[in-house]
């Protein structure tokens, strides 16, 4: 992987999968903004890698335009983007339902991709094109029973980047999901003692995936990491259509 002379950004991107993957992209020759809401990790993680920290919270719109106008204005272009913060519920969401909680979900681990993607296209656009790749989940391509919200978030950012790739291949924007198992990171560290002997993934083996996704990852491929086996795009099943139907229209937003 060559980024010589590439802006990267990534977000959560100072502990667990965001720091293998800044320090893999850093090592591909770019320049890294470093995006946390830990801000002395941010600060040192930057130092080491040679590039800048923000903090703040990805959950709010106007924190990913401040992020991505940053990160181009220092590296004077952005081409790689990587929406990597991401929570867990902390509760069932059937059962149980904390609303603060809930809205924490939903704001990083979906409205982040949202207004993450939204905030890059023009920067990446001005580069000539570039590459988004969201961190979504396993509980994105199959169902988490006890971690209701988590799934449904995840889902989420599946149905999001497969409908919104398509839209961007013209402008040479790819954009991608790596659907991590469960990894050894922060973000499970509290229920690390119940996974016992369980194959757990490491930071690396998610970095390498979406190493992987940059080099050769097809515009709205959701690649799947699992321990012991290569990543590759999951294999989604075509839906039936009606019976006898035609092909269905392309319909747009101009359309309604």
């Amino acid at each position: 992987m060559d980024l010589a002379g590439k802006g990267a950004l990534v977000t959560g991107g100072a502990s667990g999968i965001g720091a293998a993957a800044v320090r893999r992209l850093a090592a591909a020759g770019a320049r890294v903004a470093v995006a946390d809401r830990d801000s002395a990790a941010a600060e040192e993680l930057a130092g080491e890698v040679g590039g800048i920290a923000l903090s703040g919270d990805v959950a709010e719109p106007e924190r990913m335009a401040a992020h991505v106008a940053a990160a181009e204005d220092t590296f004077g272009r952005l081409d790689v983007v990587l929406l990597n913060a991401g929570v867990t519920a902390g509760q069932s969401g059937v059962e149980d339902l904390d609303l603060a909680r809930y809205r924490r979900i939903v704001g990083v681990n979906m409205d982040h991709v949202v207004f993450g993607l939204a905030a890059a296209v023009p920067a990446l656009r001005r580069a000539g094109g570039g590459h988004v790749v969201a961190t979504a989940s396993l509980a994105g391509l199959v169902p988490m029973p006890g971690d209701a919200l988590y799934t449904m978030t995840k889902h989420a950012v599946v149905g999001y980047v497969r409908a919104a790739a398509p839209v961007l291949v013209a402008d040479g924007i790819r954009v991608n999901a790596v659907c991590p198992g469960f990894a050894d990171t922060p973000l499970i560290a509290r229920a690390r003692p119940q996974f016992g002997d369980f194959p757990l993934l490491t930071a690396e083996d998610v970095a390498d995936a979406i190493e992987a996704v940059l080099d050769r990852g097809q515009p709205g491929e959701c690649w799947f990491v699992q321990p012991g086996r290569e990543p590759a795009p999951y294999g989604f099943r075509g839906v039936p259509g009606p019976a006898g139907a035609p092909r269905p229209p392309a319909v747009t937003w101009a359309d309604h």
